[in-house]
């Protein structure tokens, strides 16, 4: 205890004068860190208050510039806000601005770090040039309070004190814990000697005694490392997710992981245009979504080869690399006969699942043998994920309601594999749900899923009310689990979301130069305002309701006839369904009889174009618009309405968007509309209209800032952590299971 002491004492008072020559050091750079933390603050208040600030001066509002300055300095940091227009000027600012800070000094204080004294702490005075036609010379004020840096500094003091006095503590304990340790093992150590027992350390070279502990090592140290990968547990609030975080994540949880990907749609299609090929990207939200994630991680994307061209590229495995110009990830393709896409693609999947789940007011339309070709297609998919997977537990994602059963058939290929199964399109309530005649076989087949996600709650919700409907499953609703035939399926929330930022090539073209090309090349006046349409041409999408909104924006307001244009982009799609035959014929209807009514006068209200677009093509007319109108009747999220908000980086243009949509719960700034209500769309198209340019930036800003955090590799970063957690639990459960027997 006495020698304890004698080396515990002296350490602590070494390390306590360490601390108070150390509390210096770090006043300074506290200061240093929080001076270049506020003249950062100061740079982007100005910037943001310039333009409404130059426009209050303009109008020569005094009463409400100071209104607008004293509601800054409700901010707890800003001091004081003022403007001099001039150096002889009088400032123009709040009562609390410093007697020193005068207009005749400020050309000497700018681009300077200037602090002033005061009762309550030092301040901080930044200056910032605000120049306009009308004061050359002006200039902006900014002083903020730094009594907080005087209370960090004494709690760093005391907190430093504290921590130093710890460290001494503990150095000490383990120093002398450990001093106590080695005398008894090198007194052991001896006796052992003594009695013959062989040296301590074993020779080089020379083989470790009990090798029989060798494999219960290596799996203590597997445990650790597991155990350690587990309490450095990713906060995704912190996670900056971009394809290259989304790589990082995939070398460090799941590295040397096989990731498969399977979707009815491929991410690249082949044509035959005469003698040559042309790689085309389809309009599709789940193609939108998934293409960057395979970008990022490498994998295997297993999709039907539909293009006229995609045999002729494949190689004898049936395997092509894309993207052409840069090859990232492969595709594998299967290959369906005529009958097999009849049946299960236009029949049980399009004209039977599809309007079931939407409730779009078409019938659903079930065939015994649709869902023959379907089982059968499910089982050719799971037959193609198996022989591609190269390991036997791969983690396998599985797109949409054309795999209905293709989770559980996994299952039964590879036992061991993760399965991760999203639902693109929404879950509708048990009642509607059980029309399906094979609805206990299609929720049996997700729930062979390892972990099922949809875009809201509300469709998580429903999915688990189904099946607590209609199977003996048990139900936990507090982790939203199901367990069924011995299997866990966990049910999660995921709502998609597109890349960000959007490729350079998409915003290569200046909004200027898009706005005066798009109007050109549609036959517009440079002055007509346009609005943008982009759609499958699907019944879902409420694009006829769309039309008759325009029709009562014109009836109601006759000025926008020949001053605004709607240009509607449709993509042809399922057109051997006699649903959609109709629809295609009832919007060119609705459009020519809407351009019979108004075109009388300048440009047609509509502009219809039912044909492909290269989603560049797509981006210039979305940076031209001055609106974008998104009327689905029913949507799971709807990827057109944060594509247009990613295009306007010039922080423009309105968004008119459905409230049946799963965007509209994360995009409130749009305008929220009912497409059944044609008054009300017609309501907010004339809002959009004349909405300023002021409050169409600030809307823009705070969607463009949701949907750069909330991107698509969040969206796929999601999902696959928790796919590595879910594989290190049952990793962990598997072997200590192996233990207890």
């Amino acid at each position: 205890m006495r020698l304890s002491l004698r080396f515990v004492l002296p350490l602590m008072l070494v390390l306590a004068g360490i601390a108070y020559a150390v509390a210096p050091l770090v006043d300074r750079l506290t200061l240093s860190w929080f001076v270049h933390d506020l003249e950062s603050r100061s740079s982007l208040i100005a910037n943001t208050i310039q333009e409404p600030l130059q426009e209050l001066l303009a109008a020569g509002k005094r009463v409400k510039i100071l209104e607008f300055f004293n509601r800054l300095t409700q901010d707890e940091r800003l001091f004081a806000v003022g403007y001099c227009a001039t150096p002889a000027s009088r400032a123009l600012a709040t009562r609390s601005l410093p007697p020193e800070v005068r207009c005749s000094d400020l050309h000497l204080w700018e681009g300077t770090n200037h602090l002033l004294p005061s009762a309550k702490g030092p301040l901080h005075v930044t200056v910032r040039p605000m120049v306009s036609e009308a004061a050359p010379e002006g200039r902006l004020v900014l002083v903020h309070d730094m009594s907080f840096v005087t209370r960090r500094s004494e709690e760093t003091k005391r907190y430093l004190f504290y921590l130093f006095m710890g460290l001494a503590a503990a150095v000490s304990l383990v120093t002398v814990v450990i001093a106590q340790l080695s005398w008894r093992g090198w007194m052991a150590g001896m006796r052992s000697l003594l009695r013959g027992e062989g040296l301590l350390r074993q020779p080089r070279g020379a083989q470790p005694s009990l090798p029989e502990f060798k494999p219960i090592a290596r799996d203590l140290q597997r445990l650790i490392r597991e155990l350690e990968s587990d309490a450095r547990a990713r906060d995704e609030d912190q996670i900056t997710w971009t394809a290259e975080s989304l790589r990082a994540i995939l070398r460090g949880e799941l590295r040397g992981e096989d990731i498969i990907v399977v979707s009815n749609r491929e991410p690249y299609i082949h044509q035959r245009r005469g003698d040559r090929i042309e790689a085309q990207r389809p309009a599709s939200g789940l193609v939108t979504a998934l293409e960057p994630i395979m970008r990022a991680c490498s994998g295997t994307w297993v999709a039907h080869g539909s293009g006229s061209a995609d045999r002729e590229v494949v190689d004898r495995h049936d395997r092509v690399s894309v993207p052409p110009d840069k090859p990232a990830y492969r595709i594998r393709r299967v290959w369906l006969t005529a009958e097999e896409e009849a049946g299960y693609y236009y029949g049980f999947a399009n004209e039977g699942l599809w309007p079931l789940c939407h409730i779009a007011h078409v019938r659903p339309t079930f065939r015994s043998g649709d869902w023959a070709q379907y089982v059968a297609v499910n089982r050719k998919f799971a037959q193609a994920v198996a022989s591609e997977a190269k390991t036997k537990a791969p983690i396998v994602l599985v797109q949409d309601y054309h795999f209905a059963l293709l989770p559980s058939m996994l299952r039964e290929e590879l036992p061991d594999a993760t399965i991760i199964t999203f639902w693109h399109i929404p879950w509708p309530n048990p009642e509607s749900f059980a029309i399906c005649p094979w609805r206990d076989e299609v929720v049996a087949g997700l729930l062979g899923s390892s972990i099922l996600g949809f875009h809201t709650q509300f469709h998580c919700n429903n999915f688990v009310d189904t099946v607590d409907r209609l199977l003996e499953a048990r139900v936990d609703r507090e982790s939203f689990t199901v367990s069924f035939g011995g299997k866990l399926t966990a049910v999660r929330r995921y709502p998609i979301s597109i890349a960000w930022p959007p490729e350079a090539e998409m915003l290569q073209k200046n909004v200027a130069d898009c706005r005066s090309a798009v109007r050109e090349q549609n036959d517009l006046p440079p002055e007509v305002m346009l609005g943008i349409g982009v759609d499958r041409l699907d019944y879902t999408k409420g694009i006829v309701e769309r039309f008759r909104a325009i029709e009562r924006l014109l009836e109601l307001n006759p000025e926008w006839i020949g001053r605004f244009s709607f240009v509607q982009i449709a993509a042809p799609t399922r057109a051997g369904i006699e649903e959609y035959q109709q629809h295609e014929a009832q919007v060119r209807a609705t459009a020519t009889r809407i351009n019979g009514r108004f075109a009388r006068r300048g440009p047609p209200p509509i502009v219809l174009k039912v044909e492909h677009h290269e989603p560049r093509e797509v981006y210039a007319y979305f940076r031209a618009a001055d609106l974008c109108f998104v009327s689905s009747l029913h949507d799971g999220m709807n990827l057109v309405a944060k594509e247009f908000v990613a295009a306007r980086d010039d922080e423009r243009g309105v968004l008119i968007l459905s409230q049946f949509t799963g965007a509209a719960r994360e995009l409130p700034e749009a305008l929220i509309v009912n497409p059944y209500d044609a008054d009300q769309c017609a309501a907010a198209l004339h809002l959009a209209l004349t909405m300023p340019a002021a409050e169409q930036r600030d809307r823009m800003r705070l969607m463009r800032g949701l949907v750069a955090e909330f991107n698509v590799f969040r969206w796929a970063g999601r999902m696959l952590l928790d796919a590595a957690a879910m594989r290190r639990r049952g990793r962990l459960i598997g072997r200590s299971g192996g233990v207890e027997t």
